[in-house]
């Protein structure tokens, strides 16, 4: 099948290595905002179609882990599926990062785009989001957006998590952003 079935997700098929991230976070050993650098891999694996009633999905297993400096266990790790529905020009990226929280992001993309944004909002119900009992009532996310910039041999990502913080009156905003490499096809 031709990568063209994965319209805008054609572009991110195979392993990603990138070592420029950044992530502006809430840490809580210092009871503030900090910056730190990390680098991470990210494998992005066709399959498909999918078939679900009248529905047709393409989609990539996606496995990602990011490590800050030389260290050996990766401080953060995700895993899940993004979707790519050509009907209705849907993109969705399906996640889970292991300290319970699941994000179902998703906007409106054209089957060539090359950067394109996706969202999720709390108590939506189709694009939202869901966290555990301790997240829900410490640090509760109630906005996620991505932007994606897909080039050749290159990607980048700039998502931003909201969220209220029992430490905090404020919301609190959780940046990453990173540009990656193409280091192996699919």
């Amino acid at each position: 099948m031709s990568n063209e079935a994965w319209g805008p997700l054609a572009g991110l098929i195979g392993q990603w290595e990138g070592n420029q991230g950044v992530d502006l976070s809430y840490h809580n050993a210092k009871g503030a905002i900090g910056e730190t650098p990390y680098r991470e891999v990210v494998t992005f694996k066709p399959f498909g179609p999918v078939e679900n009633g009248l529905q047709s999905l393409m989609g990539l297993d996606y496995r990602m882990a990011a490590w800050r400096g030389d260290e050996e266990n990766p401080f953060h790790t995700e895993i899940g599926y993004w979707l790519w529905d050509a009907a209705n020009e849907q993109v969705m990226r399906c996640f889970m990062v292991p300290r319970g929280s699941t994000v179902i992001a998703g906007g409106h993309v054209t089957a060539d785009a090359t950067e394109y944004v996706l969202g999720a909002e709390l108590g939506s119900k189709t694009y939202g989001i869901l966290s555990n009992q301790y997240l829900d009532n410490n640090a509760q996310t109630i906005l996620y957006d991505c932007t994606i910039t897909v080039g050749d041999g290159v990607f980048s990502y700039d998502s931003t998590t909201t969220y209220k913080h029992f430490r905090s009156d404020d919301l609190i905003l959780h940046t990453d952003r990173n540009t990656l490499h193409r280091v192996a096809d699919a």
